[in-house]
């Protein structure tokens, strides 16, 4: 059976690499910007010139920015979105509806041109429409130049001024960015507090402020030696030039944006690792940070040999943790993270470098696909960390079966929405996080059962060095899953991302069958197909596994245990209720069977997941050898 399968499967293989989109094509930008900051008013002027690579098949007479400082006004959707107690984030809640002119945040575009010819537009809120004097045809380079001045918001969500932690600066979704476009048109989301969608490109940053300030960002520093405060290379003699300002020169090559902080009190700890990336905290020394943030650069340092070997490699020259913003929010090349952070909201950060800072996904459509896989990873570290000693606490046999268990106990109190939309439309906040962040772990541990841990860990990195610095979504993940794998999960894909259908599985009764054979019958309460894996303890303790395969699977998952017995029984075919096994084991020898039993599975009542011989029967009687 497995042959057969194995033989149906080249053909699928096949047809999917002929398929493979890893070659779609993606828009590019080049950012320069010269800031000049105002701290005593909140306010900076910008210039702008972006380069816009229009690679694709299509004409473009308009384009589009997104000005998300606009969303900090009374009367936003933003502000509408918060007021409503099913959606309100807990962090804004009325707070934007009660700021004053001096406090709310804005955006006000003075002049914008494209190719030197002056164009048309006009401010919708959070996105700016600009029709353009000339279009941009396929496969050419436009020019725009904008000149702009903006008001920093008091900080409410992410970004803005004088944070409760008493940050003077969290700067981020904080210019007029360019709105993607790609394969299926523009995405032009207004911004209600949710999540975003980058170009690709290179960003040169020029940031006039006052000299006291300390700054941290997410690129790299090209003026140290001018600068100082800790960034200059060792031995190297600061020359601050003259001034009450600093223009602190900043470059990221290959990202789809940029954020950055600045603070008076910030205290800076650089590691220079020996293969890199060097790495930045900068914080507010004090009685909230000193527990983790004085113990994070040791800590994260040895994360990084951990994570490039599992998920790939950090292909950038630094990474920079920031005391900034209300919570714990990634860019590429740092993140923002508050006073009291723990060493879990470290990782979490972190791992956003490579779930959202390599691989770009829409964050609004699939946010699963970056707080999800996000979460999976940082339980793995955070295991790892543990078992190294690195941070308190014992590592787990199964470092996500709290996740699986607080997923199933959601299920059994709230009727969840579809993991396919959007972040922006979940019909409550709390239901919005679910989906992300919980059911987003949750599928990878589904794959994981599915597929087996090490083809599994294989496929990770498969995904990472397929997709890395592109915008995946939902079927080209799935396809290198597939791949790596050698079965087919489209079924999988319409289960779990499209459905709200449960997994239940139950053993029904384990019988005598012969004298040298035992049947075991099991039932699918549930509505969600799923191969199963059933052990098998018999007598001294020995174990078999019996791996029950979908037929839609067109593939089986090989042995994970190789010291464990291990059988590929025939495929539950999906439209059946009922499945019966008969295996070659004596009743007698029998102890105990278990649907999966390292509880990978998200069966949402394993009540009925395990049978226990009784001492009558495990001692039986009259049974001749």
């Amino acid at each position: 059976m497995r042959t057969l399968f194995s033989l149906l499967f080249v053909f699928f293989l096949s047809s999917n690499f002929l398929f493979s989109q890893t070659c779609r094509w993606q828009q590019r930008v080049q950012y320069q910007m010269d800031i000049d900051m105002d701290v005593a008013k909140h306010q900076f002027d910008g210039k702008q010139t972006l380069k816009y690579f229009n690679n694709s098949p299509d004409t473009l007479y308009k384009v589009y920015y997104h000005l998300y400082f606009n969303a900090f006004q009374p009367g936003s959707m933003m502000d509408w979105q918060n007021r409503n107690p099913l959606t309100a984030d807990s962090r804004v809640r009325e707070r934007i509806s009660n700021l004053k002119p001096e406090e709310t945040g804005w955006h006000q575009v003075k002049s914008l041109t494209c190719n030197g010819k002056p164009a048309k537009f006009e401010v919708k809120e959070t996105i700016l429409e600009v029709t353009l004097p000339e279009p941009i045809l396929p496969k050419s380079v436009a020019e725009l130049k904008m000149d702009f001045r903006s008001q920093v918001p008091v900080q409410i969500r992410r970004s803005g001024r004088d944070s409760r932690d008493g940050v003077a600066y969290s700067m981020s979704q904080w210019y007029p960015k360019m709105a993607e476009y790609d394969y299926q048109g523009w995405h032009l989301d207004l911004y209600v507090g949710r999540e975003f969608y980058g170009v690709w490109g290179d960003f040169e940053v020029n940031i006039a402020i006052d000299r006291s300030y300390l700054l941290g960002a997410s690129g790299e520093l090209q003026n140290a030696a001018e600068i100082g405060y800790g960034y200059e290379p060792e031995g190297t003699a600061v020359r601050q030039p003259p001034g009450e300002k600093l223009t602190w020169r900043w470059k990221a090559v290959n990202v789809h944006d940029f954020s950055w902080s600045a603070d008076p009190d910030y205290k800076h700890v650089v590691v220079r690792r020996e293969n890199g990336p060097t790495l930045h905290f900068l914080y507010q020394p004090n009685e909230n940070t000193q527990a983790t943030w004085e113990a994070m650069p040791a800590a994260m340092d040895r994360a990084f040999d951990y994570i490039q070997k599992n998920f790939g490699e950090y292909p950038y020259p630094t990474y920079s943790f920031l005391e900034a913003g209300d919570g714990g929010m990634e860019y590429p090349m740092a993140t923002f993270l508050r006073a009291g952070a723990g060493v879990g909201t470290f990782v979490h950060e972190l791992m956003h470098a490579w779930y959202y800072g390599m691989l770009g996904t829409h964050e609004g459509k699939y946010p699963w696909m970056d707080e999800g896989f996000t979460e999976y990873a940082t339980a793995e570290v955070l295991n790892w960390l543990k078992s190294e000693g690195l941070i308190n606490g014992k590592p787990d046999e199964n470092p996500h079966i709290f996740t699986n268990n607080s997923y199933i106990s959601y299920l059994k109190r709230t009727e969840e929405e579809p993991l396919s939309t959007h972040h922006d439309h979940y019909l409550t906040s709390r239901g919005g996080g679910v989906g992300a962040y919980v059911k987003g772990h949750v599928l990878l541990t589904q794959l994981n059962y599915i597929m087996g841990d090490p083809v599994f860990r294989k496929a990770m990195l498969n995904y990472y060095h397929t997709w890395r610095f592109k915008h995946p979504n939902p079927d080209d993940f799935l396809r290198v899953m597939e791949r790596t794998a050698g079965m087919e999960l489209d079924w999988f894909q319409q289960y779990f991302i499209f459905s709200t259908k449960q997994i239940d599985y139950g053993i029904t009764s384990v019988e005598k069958a012969n004298r040298k054979e035992t049947t075991i019958r099991f039932n699918r309460p549930g509505h969600f197909p799923m191969p199963l894996d059933v052990v098998v303890t018999f007598k001294k303790g020995k174990q078999k596994m019996y791996n029950i395969p979908l037929y839609m699977m067109w593939g089986t998952k090989t042995a994970e245990n190789p010291d464990m017995h291990y059988e590929v029984v025939k495929p539950w075919g999906w439209t059946i209720p009922e499945y019966e096994l008969t295996i070659d084991a004596r009743f007698k020898d029998i102890v105990k069977v278990e649907i999966d039993p390292s509880q990978r599975m998200v069966d949402v009542n394993r009540d009925n997941n395990v049978w226990m011989a009784k001492t009558a029967q495990a001692e039986n009687s009259g049974e001749k050898e």
